[in-house]
C-alpha cells in the first residue's frame, strides 16, 4: 500500500463519517433538518416523513461513497454538488466566522476541499473498496 493510497482511505473514510453524523441526525432528530431548510434553503413546512426520506438517502449515498469503487465518480459528485450547495448557502456565516457560533461553519470549508481531491483522484482511491 502507498501513501496516496492510506491517505485517500482516511479521507474518504472521514468524510463519509462526516457526512453519515449528518443522514443519521436526519433520522433521529428531523425536526433539526425542517429548522435547517427553512433557515437556510427558505423551504418552510417540510414534512418530517421528507426529512426522514432525506436522511435514508443521504446514508445510502454516504454508504455507497465509502464502499462501491465502481460508483465512485457518481457517489463522491453527488456529495460534492449537495456539500457545495450546503457550503454556498451558509455564505453569511462564512463571511462574518468571529459572530456567535460562525466559525464552526467553516469545517464545512475543509471538507468541500476534501471532497474536490477524492473527486480528482478517484480512480486511484481503491483500497478497502468493492467492484
Amino acid at each position: 500500500m502507498t501513501r496516496l493510497t492510506l491517505s485517500l482511505f482516511i479521507m474518504r473514510a472521514s468524510v463519509a463519517a462526516f457526512f453519515a453524523v449528518w443522514a443519521v441526525e436526519k433520522l433521529v432528530k428531523p425536526e433539526s433538518a425542517v429548522a435547517i431548510f427553512d433557515r437556510f434553503y427558505g423551504i418552510s413546512g417540510l414534512p418530517l416523513s421528507v426529512a426522514y426520506a432525506i436522511g435514508a438517502v443521504q446514508l445510502l449515498l454516504v454508504l455507497a461513497f465509502l464502499v462501491w469503487a465502481r460508483w465512485r465518480g457518481i457517489t463522491t459528485g453527488l456529495l460534492l454538488t449537495m456539500h457545495a450547495v450546503s457550503t454556498l448557502s451558509t455564505w453569511q456565516q462564512l463571511a462574518a466566522p468571529y459572530e456567535g457560533g460562525n466559525h464552526l461553519f467553516w469545517a464545512a470549508v475543509p471538507t468541500l476541499a476534501a471532497l474536490i481531491a477524492l473527486f480528482l483522484l478517484r480512480d486511484e482511491d481503491r483500497f478497502l473498496t468493492v467492484g
